[in-house]
C-alpha cells in the first residue's frame, strides 16, 4: 500500500513537472563568432528551490562577448546573457520568499551559505557552487531534446529563465527594471569592487582603467566612497567625457604614458587603481600607476590563458598590493538592496548609464553598437 502510494506521488509529480514545462524564445549562440539566432526552446519546470522568471530586461555585457568570440570557452548551443531583471512567473514547492508577480533582479553568484567561504562572508567564492548548479534535468532544451547550455547557469537572453530562490533579489516598485538589471552585474561588480574588494578609504586617490559599463560603476563607487581624486583612463575620448559625469575629477587618454600623466596631475601615484578591461597590458598599467603601498584591483575578465608579467620590485620595495575582485567581492542580496536605495536617493546614476534600450530582435545590432565609445550600457527589452 505504501509502495503504491509513493509510486502515485512520484507519478503525480512527474505529470505536474511535464505540464509546467513551457516553450519560449531565446537568442541562441551555436558557434564562435556567429550571430545570435532567435530560436524556440523548452524551459523546464522549476525544481523545489527554483523560480521561473519572465525576463523583462537584460543588459548587454562585455562578459557575454568573451563567450561569443571564444576568448572564454563554453559549450554549444548556449544561451548567453546574465545581467537580468524580470517578473516571477511561478515558483517551486520549497520557495517561501518569492511569489508570482514579484519584480526581481538576478544575484548571479550561487552560494550555499554553509561552506567555509560563505560563513566567512565571501559567497562569491562558495566552495559548493558547482554542486549547487547541478539539477536532475536540463533547464533548457531544443524542441528535439538537445540540451542547451546556460551562461553562468542563467542564460538570460531568453524570455523565460530558471533561477534559484537565493539568486534573486526583489526590487522596489520605484526602480524600473530597465535600470534594475544593471544592479545584478555591472553595478555590483564595479561599486562592490570599491567597497568590498579594495575597501577604498575616504580622501584617497583612485585611477580607473577602462571606462565602459563596469568602469563607470567603479568611478561612481569611488565618488560614493569619498575619494579626493578620481582619474579616468580610456582610449576613447567620448568615454572619458562621460566619466566626468559619473564622478571623475581628471581624465587621461590611455594612448599616452598613463603612469607619467597621472604623476603630472597628482604629484605621485594613486592609492588605488582598478582595471576594468581584462588584459595583461592594462593590468600592468594598474600596478604602474600606484604610489608605494598602493592597491591595484583587477576587475575585468581576461581571456583564457592570459598571464601577467609584473616587476617583483614593486611588491618588495614598493609594498604594492595586487588583488582581484569577482562580482564585487560582496554579499549580493544586501549590496543590491543598498544600491537600489542609493539610486532612489539620486546618489547612484543608473538612467544615465543606459545609452539605449533595444527590442529583443535587435540584440545582434546591440552588440555591434557596444564597440562604440559612446555606449555605456545597452539594455535589451524582452517584453517586445
Amino acid at each position: 500500500m505504501d509502495i503504491k502510494k509513493r509510486g502515485g506521488i512520484a507519478h503525480d509529480e512527474q505529470l505536474r513537472s511535464e505540464t509546467m514545462v513551457i516553450t519560449t524564445e531565446a537568442a541562441l549562440l551555436t558557434a564562435v563568432n556567429e550571430p545570435l539566432a532567435l530560436t524556440r526552446i523548452r524551459v523546464d519546470a522549476p525544481e523545489p528551490n527554483e523560480v521561473r522568471v519572465a525576463v523583462s530586461h537584460v543588459g548587454l555585457c562585455h562578459s557575454d562577448l568573451h563567450y561569443m568570440t571564444g576568448t572564454v570557452q563554453t559549450g554549444f548551443p548556449v544561451v548567453v546573457g546574465h545581467e537580468v531583471a524580470g517578473i516571477v512567473e511561478s515558483v517551486g514547492s520549497a520557495v517561501t520568499s518569492m511569489r508570482p508577480g514579484d519584480r526581481v533582479v538576478g544575484a548571479l553568484t550561487p552560494s550555499c551559505g554553509l561552506c567555509r567561504n560563505c560563513e566567512a562572508g565571501h559567497p562569491t567564492q562558495c566552495q559548493r557552487a558547482a554542486r549547487i548548479r547541478q539539477r536532475p534535468r536540463p533547464a533548457f532544451q531544443l524542441p528535439g531534446g538537445q540540451t542547451v547550455e546556460r551562461l553562468g547557469d542563467i542564460g538570460a537572453f531568453s524570455r523565460h529563465i530558471l533561477m534559484r530562490e537565493n539568486s534573486l533579489v526583489k526590487m522596489p516598485d520605484e526602480v524600473g527594471l530597465h535600470v534594475g538589471c544593471l544592479l545584478s552585474c555591472c553595478i555590483i561588480t564595479g561599486v562592490g569592487a570599491v567597497f568590498r574588494g579594495a575597501k577604498v578609504r575616504p580622501g584617497s586617490t583612485v585611477a580607473v582603467i577602462g571606462c565602459g559599463g563596469v568602469g563607470s560603476a567603479i568611478i561612481q563607487g569611488a565618488r560614493l566612497a569619498g575619494a579626493s581624486a578620481i582619474v579616468a583612463v580610456d582610449l576613447d575620448d567620448a568615454r572619458l567625457a562621460a566619466a566626468r559625469k559619473y564622478g571623475a575629477t581628471h581624465v587621461v587618454n590611455g594612448a599616452t604614458d598613463v603612469a607619467t600623466e597621472i604623476r603630472k596631475v597628482l604629484g605621485d601615484g594613486v592609492d588605488y587603481s582598478f582595471e576594468a578591461v581584462g588584459s595583461a597590458r592594462t593590468a600592468a598599467s594598474a600596478l604602474s600607476v600606484l604610489r608605494g603601498r598602493g592597491t591595484a584591483c583587477l576587475v575585468g575578465i581576461a581571456p583564457d590563458g592570459t598571464e601577467l608579467t609584473l616587476p617583483a620590485s614593486d611588491f618588495f620595495f614598493g609594498e604594492k598590493r595586487l588583488i582581484g575582485s569577482y562580482m564585487g567581492s560582496g554579499q549580493s542580496h544586501e549590496d543590491i538592496a543598498q544600491f537600489a536605495r542609493l539610486y532612489l536617493q539620486g546618489r547612484l546614476l543608473l538612467d544615465e548609464m543606459v545609452t539605449d534600450i533595444i527590442p529583443f530582435h535587435e540584440i545582434n545590432e546591440g552588440f555591434e553598437a557596444m564597440k562604440s565609445g559612446e555606449v555605456t550600457r545597452i539594455v535589451a527589452d524582452l517584453t517586445v
